[in-house]
C-alpha cells in the first residue's frame, strides 16, 4: 500500500507542478490595464527595457517556485512517514532515559534531513537571485546565514516540540487549547526577543548615521504622537541590491529599521514617506491585530489539527507506522497538516494585510504630503527589486501581503488628481 500511495503522490506532484507552469508562464502576459499605459504606475516609464525583460523572468521563477514549494514540502514530509524514516529516527533517539534528550537527537535527525532535501532548491533560488542582480551576497555569508538558519530554528523547534508532546502525553483530548494558551506568551516573548538577540546574528544594526535625516524622521514621528528617540540602520548592502524599511518588536524593544541601500538610493523626502508608512502601522496599532490575527489563526489550526490527525491515525496508522499521537515520530503529520491549513489561509492573512499597507501609505500621504516622493520611492523599488507591478490573480492571493505596485501608484495618482 505504502508504494502505490507514494506513486500516487507524486503523479498528483508532477500534475500539479504542470497546471502551474502553464498558469504562470503562458497563461499570464504580466501586462497592465490599457487605460494605465503610459501613466506613473506603467514600469515603461520607469523601467528600461532589459529591466522589464528581467523583471518578468525573475518574477516568473519566483511564483512557480513559490506555488511548488509548499506541496514539495507536504511530498518530503509524506515520504518521511510513509517510508518509516521518522518511525527510525524516534527509534536511533532512545540512547537516554531523558525524554529531552531523546526529543533533541529526533528533532536533529528530522531537521537535518530537511535541510539536506530544500539546500538544492534554496541553492538554486540564491543563485537566481545573483543572476538577476538582486543579491549581492557572496556563499560564504550566504551559508553562514544559513547555518544560523538551522541553530536557530532548531534551538526553538526543541523547546516548542518538547513541550507540546507532553502536553499531548497528559492530554490526549485538550492538549490543542493548552498548547494554543501556551503559543500566545511565547510568541509575544520571541517577538520581543526578535529585535536585539535573533536578527543581529545576521545583520549589524546601529543608530541611523545621517542626524540631519534622523531628526526629520523623529519630528514626524512627534506629529504622529509616536514616542521615538531612535531610528535604526542595518548593513544590507553586503547581500541585498534590494531596498527595505520596517518596524519589529514589541513594548520597548520596538524600533523602525532603514535597510543601507534604501539610505543610498532614495531621497530624504522618499524615506521620509516610507517612514510615515511604517509610523502609519504603529497609529493603527497593525502590529497588535497581527499578533491576534496570529493568536485566532493557532487557535483554529491547532483545533483542526486535534480533530484531523487522530482520525489519520486511526486509519492508516499503519501506514505511516504511528498507533498514539503522543509519539514524536507523529510528528512529520503534524508538519503536513499544518503547512496545509497555513498554506490556504493565506489569501486571508493577505487580504488583512494588503489593507493594512494600503491604510498605512494614506497615513504617509497625510503626515508627509509629498505624493510624488511617494510614486518615484515606489518606482525604485519596484526597479530595485525587479517587482511585478500587477501579478496574475493566484499570484496576488497567495504572496502578495502589500498591494502590487500599480495600485499602491495609482492610488496616489488618484490623490493627486482630486486635490
Amino acid at each position: 500500500m505504502a508504494k502505490k500511495w507514494g506513486i500516487r503522490a507524486v503523479l498528483a506532484f508532477l500534475i500539479y507542478l504542470l497546471i502551474m507552469y502553464v498558469y504562470i508562464f503562458h497563461l499570464n502576459d504580466g501586462g497592465i490595464p490599457v487605460s494605465l499605459l503610459g501613466s506613473t504606475s506603467d514600469p515603461k516609464t520607469f523601467m528600461t527595457g532589459q529591466e522589464l525583460i528581467l523583471s518578468e523572468e525573475y518574477s516568473k521563477i519566483r511564483n512557480f517556485l513559490f506555488f511548488i514549494l509548499t506541496p514539495f514540502e507536504w511530498l518530503m514530509y509524506f515520504f518521511i512517514l510513509i517510508s518509516g524514516l521518522s518511525y527510525l529516527f524516534e527509534k536511533w533517539s532512545m540512547v537516554s532515559k531523558w525524554k529531552v534528550i531523546h526529543n533533541s537527537i529526533y528533532l536533529f535527525l528530522l531537521s537535518l534531513l530537511t535541510f539536506a532535501v530544500f539546500f538544492p532548491i534554496n541553492y538554486l533560488r540564491y543563485t537566481l537571485s545573483k543572476g538577476y542582480g538582486i543579491s549581492t551576497q557572496d556563499f560564504s555569508s550566504w551559508m553562514r546565514d544559513n547555518v544560523i538558519d538551522f541553530w536557530v530554528n532548531f534551538v526553538i523547534t526543541v523547546i516548542v516540540i518538547s513541550v507540546l508532546y507532553w502536553i499531548i502525553k497528559k492530554s490526549t483530548k485538550r492538549w490543542w487549547l493548552y498548547a494554543w494558551l501556551l503559543t500566545i506568551p511565547f510568541s509575544i516573548f520571541l517577538m520581543y526577543l526578535q529585535p536585539v538577540i535573533i536578527d543581529p546574528l545576521y545583520n549589524e544594526f546601529y543608530p541611523l548615521k545621517n542626524k540631519e535625516l534622523e531628526e526629520k524622521i523623529l519630528h514626524l514621528a512627534e506629529q504622529a504622537n509616536i514616542p521615538a528617540e531612535h531610528v535604526f540602520e542595518v548593513n544590507m548592502a553586503d547581500k541585498t541590491n534590494a531596498l527595505n524599511a520596517y518596524v519589529t518588536g514589541v513594548g520597548d524593544n520596538s524600533r523602525i529599521v532603514l535597510w543601507d541601500t534604501t539610505l543610498e538610493r532614495l531621497t530624504d523626502e522618499e524615506i521620509l514617506f516610507i517612514m510615515g508608512h511604517e509610523m502609519g502601522h504603529y497609529v493603527e496599532k497593525h502590529i497588535y491585530i497581527g499578533i491576534f490575527g496570529y493568536i485566532l489563526m493557532m487557535f483554529v489550526g491547532l483545533w483542526l489539527i486535534s480533530k484531523i490527525m487522530p482520525w489519520f491515525i486511526k486509519k492508516y496508522g499503519k501506514v505511516f507506522k504511528i498507533t498514539n499521537i503522543h509519539q514524536i515520530h507523529s510528528l512529520p503529520l503534524l508538519l503536513l497538516l499544518s503547512s496545509f491549513l497555513l498554506f490556504f489561509s493565506n489569501p486571508i492573512f493577505n487580504t488583512v494585510s494588503r489593507y493594512q499597507e494600503a491604510r498605512a501609505d494614506q497615513f504617509a500621504l497625510e503626515i508627509v504630503q509629498e505624493p510624488e516622493a511617494a510614486i518615484t520611492g515606489f518606482q525604485k523599488l519596484a526597479k530595485a527589486g525587479l517587482s511585478e507591478v500587477n501579478p496574475p490573480a493566484l499570484v496576488k492571493w497567495f504572496r502578495y501581503t502589500h498591494p502590487p505596485m500599480i495600485e499602491r501608484i495609482k492610488t496616489i495618482e488618484d490623490t493627486i488628481k482630486n486635490k
